[in-house]
């Protein structure tokens, strides 16, 4: 007998018992989504990945260690998408979406780093993902934060934090790079070897390292917010009025600046202090550089990526999904006629609810395991259907939950009958 194959690490399956929780979160951020008028897009999980080297940077993390790359039969070198914004930039370009408009997008599905897998991060995780193109000013950064806001409130979660900062445009960001890397040039000694390697090409993300012995040096180096020329300070300046008009809790930190090296001007994360190490649930900023570097009309952006991981963890460790469970209606159905009868009952009863899940026992067996079957699902009530009613023409309903007997109702009275029971 050859041996097991297992999931690959760090690429846990969602199993059914779970999917109600994603499916709960994923209706509540599609519901507000569309109360903001963003409208879906869906790229391929696979791009070239030239498309990730030339937008999130060779030197960074993501591209130099984490992408799952691999030549196909032509020996493109093509790589599983480890974010969602490069793709979505890539494919309005194509698609001619962006020249003259405005666009307001959104997606949904899984993106890959090859990460060490732990509580809050895995290898294949799970993103919401929100963009803007086209809109130059603060205005639709503070309405992201706000929609952000907003599906936090919808899922009643209280412990998410903001904070903010700018990086300013490419030219402020290289004279602060510079100052960067003089200053912890001359601190060089006390550097970790991660520090050491991202000096010289990325010394910005020696700002976000979580080296405890770090952090004092890093409290002190050359702010971002210290370099920004006038527009980028003037655009800062009145996203955090906009912020404090809709009593916005934030803070200024000055050492946020994201992975990622497209990003411009504005920066933010929503992180919590209820997932240990795994902070940040939400994170983005502008990237206004981004479609004319992969060859399209100028065009300002702004986007987020929401962890569903994470958010989900959160609205699990308040139990919010199980009030959000459908009432339940278990079909038991013996004997030929009555099965056939017992699918035309449930075909009938999802036309009228909605909001109900209804099950047919399926498989046949007799009323003592149809009901346990019924019993182990959950339901709220059991429908029954035998010789006795098909010959009277009734339905006997009963109650699983309060455990009273069954009684029987001419089928004509059965949906008054059921709703009594909802």
């Amino acid at each position: 007998m050859s041996d097991q194959i297992k999931s690959v690490r760090g690429m846990p399956v969602i199993l059914p018992q779970d999917i109600k929780k994603w499916q709960f979160v994923e209706a509540t951020a599609r519901s507000l989504l569309q109360l903001y008028s963003y409208n879906e897009i869906r790229t391929p999980v696979v791009e070239k990945s030239e498309l990730f080297q030339r937008t999130i940077g060779q030197e960074t993390d993501i591209v130099a260690k984490e992408m799952y790359t691999f030549q196909d039969r032509k020996e493109q070198s093509l790589s599983l998408r480890p974010e969602a914004t490069a793709g979505i930039v890539r494919a309005g370009i194509e698609a001619g979406l962006f020249y003259n408009q405005s666009q307001k997008f959104w997606s949904i599905g899984p993106m890959y780093r090859y990460e060490r897998p732990q509580k809050g991060r895995y290898r294949q995780f799970h993103q919401i993902n929100i963009e803007a193109y086209g809109f130059p000013g603060p205005d639709i950064d503070a309405e992201i934060i706000l929609l952000t806001t907003r599906i936090w409130k919808a899922l009643n979660l209280n412990s998410l934090k903001l904070e903010i900062n700018s990086l300013g445009t490419p030219k402020s960001r290289h004279i602060h790079r510079k100052e960067l890397q003089d200053y912890f040039n001359s601190h060089k000694e006390d550097l970790d070897a991660d520090s050491l390697r991202r000096l010289d090409h990325n010394p910005m993300r020696i700002l976000d390292s979580k080296n405890p012995d770090l952090q004092d040096l890093i409290e002190s180096a050359p702010k971002t917010i210290d370099f920004l020329d006038q527009a980028s300070s003037e655009h800062f300046q009145a996203l955090e009025a906009i912020l404090q008009e809709h009593a916005i809790e934030y803070t200024l930190n000055t050492r946020l600046v994201r992975g990622l090296d497209y990003y411009t001007r504005t920066v933010f994360e929503w992180t919590t202090d209820q997932l240990g190490a795994q902070a940040t649930v939400c994170g983005g900023g502008r990237y206004d550089e981004l479609i004319s570097e992969l060859g399209g009309q100028a065009t300002p952006a702004i986007g987020c990526a929401i962890g569903l991981e994470r958010l989900i963890e959160l609205v699990d460790l308040l139990d919010q999904n199980q009030q959000n469970d459908p009432p339940k209606i278990y079909i038991v159905a013996v004997g030929a006629q009555a099965e056939g009868q017992g699918l035309i009952l449930a075909e009938e009863l999802r036309d009228t609810y909605s909001n109900c899940s209804i099950e047919m026992n399926l498989g046949g067996g007799s009323f003592k395991q149809q009901f346990k079957r019924a019993d182990k699902t959950g339901a709220d009530i059991a429908l029954i259907i035998g010789e006795d009613e098909i010959a009277n023409n009734t339905i006997s309903i009963k109650s699983m939950q309060s455990g009273e007997q069954q009684k029987s109702v001419k089928r004509k009275d059965l949906l008054d009958r059921i709703n009594q029971f909802l």
